[in-house]
């Protein structure tokens, strides 16, 4: 993978088009597009704290920046990330990783939606964004985002996420509500592989598979193609252990009366999860369709990796970034907030040499310019 450097950043962001008229324009658009992006990375959640931040690194900034009339104020940050159109900041920020990223041919890809809290306005009738991310395990990278319509959910969503990103070779997970005919067309046709979860709402197809592992567990898998795997985890005083089951083609999968309707179906999967807390236990069961084959370690890999996208993205954007507490909402400011977050956390996450959480790395480029340069030109 190639490095992430605020060079090739410049280059694919210089494309935008600016929103301002001519006699407005008295900053650089990419200087306060690089200004937001420092700023955001060191620690900044608005446009106040970007202006101070800008002030505060004004030496700095002006090594390598034009700043023909200083730092931008907060009032103009807030103006142009209104004003910009977010679709082509994220068509800009789409080209800017697949730029970085040669292939994500056998990576898992997991695609997961998340709500920014505090963007909704209820005077005016706006309902808080919905974003729909991509996330890639091996190089721990946000590929892309979507905005979901106000007035559609994340099923709408989710194919427009797919069809811009690069899938050849690479494993698609999604929860439940990206669990749809259409939706798996569209990963096949991207000639890439998924593993899907089911739940209650998806009817018939949950009740077959659940059906089909009742009857192939009864006669203990008795002529049944079949793979199991097992992971124990230990602790934070708790004991974690999750069971893993496929069934792969032959008569059982041909038994679901559904199954023509999804493209490649060729297994389905059951986790069994216990959890263990002092004297307390509790399990959960849970249903899978795929088009990867009878491996359950693979199956068990997929099912865990997806979760990578709650704990590496959305847990760090709400802990890290505070962006659930954030009340940018002007025109398009909180989509375009979105993606500069999502711009500072891959620049954090491709910097080797600070150990530490996406916290305290905010932290020390804020503290260090040196090292600050380094998030950025890796």
């Amino acid at each position: 993978m190639n490095a992430l450097s605020s060079t090739s950043l410049r280059d694919h962001f210089a494309s935008l088009s600016d929103p301002r008229i001519d006699r407005t324009k008295h900053h650089h658009l990419l200087d306060i597009l690089t200004i937001a992006i420092c700023a955001i990375i060191c620690g900044a959640d608005g446009w106040v704290e970007i202006e101070e931040f800008g002030n505060a690194k004004l030496p700095w900034f002006q090594t390598f920046l034009t700043l023909p009339n200083g730092i931008p104020s907060h009032d103009t940050f807030g103006r142009v990330f209104a004003a910009l159109d977010p679709e082509q900041f994220q068509a800009c920020f789409l080209a800017w990783v697949q730029s970085a990223v040669t292939s994500t041919e056998h990576q898992l890809v997991a695609l997961d939606g998340k709500t920014l809290r505090r963007s909704h306005d209820h005077t005016k009738g706006k309902a808080a964004i919905h974003m729909v991310s991509a996330w890639a395990s091996a190089t721990r990278l946000v590929l892309g985002q979507v905005k979901v319509d106000e007035k559609s959910n994340e099923i709408t969503a989710l194919p427009d996420l797919l069809q811009l990103l690069a899938l050849k070779g690479c494993l698609v997970t999604i929860d439940a509500m990206g669990c749809q005919t259409e939706i798996v067309k569209t990963i096949v046709e991207q000639e890439a592989d998924y593993v899907l979860s089911l739940k209650g709402n998806q009817g018939t197809l949950h009740r077959e598979v659940q059906e089909l592992f009742v009857h192939a567990q009864t006669t203990q898998f008795r002529e049944v193609e079949h793979d199991f795997h097992e992971t124990v985890t230990k602790g934070h005083g708790r004991l974690e252990v999750r069971r893993h089951w496929t069934i792969t083609e032959g008569e059982y999968i041909e038994y679901l009366n559904t199954k023509e309707r999804w493209a490649k179906l060729r297994s389905i999967g059951k986790v069994e999860a216990e959890r263990h807390i002092g004297g307390t236990v509790s399990r959960e069961t849970r249903y899978y369709i795929g088009s990867i084959g009878k491996d359950a370690k693979q199956f068990a890999e997929a099912v865990r990796g997806h979760w990578g996208i709650e704990n590496s993205v959305h847990w760090v954007l709400d802990i890290a970034f505070r962006e659930d507490e954030s009340r940018v909402r002007v025109g398009n400011s909180a989509q375009n907030l979105a993606v500069l977050g999502h711009i500072a956390l891959n620049l954090l996450r491709q910097e080797p040499s600070a150990k530490v959480g996406i916290k305290a790395r905010r932290l020390k480029a804020g503290w260090s310019e040196d090292y600050l340069l380094k998030v950025l030109l890796q």
